[in-house]
């Protein structure tokens, strides 16, 4: 438990600093450039992710050896890409009832930020990383053998 608060430590420490180049690139693409808010929030995540993949990989998560670094690269691209639909679809929504203003989008693009950050932590973790993919696997089998007495159980009590 305690290795797990320490790397989303360090996971949320790259995530504000990868969010900031986000949140900066989007202002200036929208607001002084005058580009659609959704097209801006998808140059200004892609920018942000490739900074993002960079440093995980090097200061949050332990590369896996059983996969090449390529596959490793294109599995961190597949869940980006679904971070990606995640982010578009909630600046989309967020975006349709209201006026498209700084403070609105910064409302709109700090909520995208939490849930597209939980998505991203929890996927690379299960995904990409060695020592978390260890750790799941574990919990799992846990929980899979917990449900299985409860079960056993149940089954036991309907019988009688």
């Amino acid at each position: 438990m305690r290795q797990s608060v320490k790397q989303f430590t360090r996971f949320a420490a790259v995530g504000t600093s990868t969010f900031l180049v986000d949140y900066v690139l989007l202002m200036v693409l929208s607001q002084l450039l005058g580009m659609d808010p959704v097209l801006a929030g998808a140059i200004s995540f892609t920018v942000s992710l490739v900074l993002n993949y960079l440093l995980s990989m090097k200061f949050v998560f332990t590369r896996r050896q059983d996969i090449s670094r390529r596959r490793q690269f294109g599995l961190f691209v597949v869940l980006s890409l679904v971070a990606l639909v995640l982010n578009e679809i909630i600046i989309w929504i967020g975006m349709l009832r209201i006026p498209n203003t700084p403070i609105n989008l910064s409302i709109v693009k700090l909520i995208a930020t939490m849930m597209v950050t939980l998505w991203n932590f929890f996927s690379r973790r299960r995904w990409l990383d060695a020592e978390g993919r260890q750790q799941m696997k574990g919990q799992a089998a846990t929980l899979r053998k917990a449900m299985r007495v409860r079960w056993l159980k149940w089954k036991k009590r309907r019988r009688r």
